[in-house]
């Protein structure tokens, strides 16, 4: 299964269980990172997530994903580059923020993803 929350996360593991609530169990749960052509996974195990942070749940074929044109390389070699993006992605939430705070009285409370 893919998971991906809130934050941005990209979680990819076996689905064990799931409740009425959307809380969900992942098993030999991996968290995938992205830039460019290339992906790194980080290691998660056993993970529990609360249902009101699913923004997308989805079943991957496994046949396709191999036809998909990215490498994988080393987590390490990623992690700047996905802050970065991150970084980046914040700083331009934060100022269209502000705009519309300041030019049509949107409220400032909120933001932390509720947008979805």
């Amino acid at each position: 299964m893919l998971v991906i929350l809130r934050d941005g996360r990209k979680l990819h593991g076996v689905l064990r269980s799931y409740d009425q609530f959307a809380n969900l169990v992942l098993e030999d749960t991996v968290e995938r990172i992205y830039h460019g052509n290339a992906f790194a996974e980080s290691w998660h195990g056993l993970f529990l997530i609360r249902g009101e942070n699913v923004v997308l749940l989805g079943e991957i074929d496994l046949d396709k994903e191999e036809d998909v044109p990215l490498k994988q390389v080393d987590y390490n070699l990623l992690a700047s580059y996905h802050k970065q993006d991150a970084d980046s992605k914040k700083e331009r939430e934060d100022a269209k923020s502000q705009i519309l705070y300041e030019q049509k009285g949107f409220c400032k409370e909120g933001g932390e993803g509720d947008g979805y």
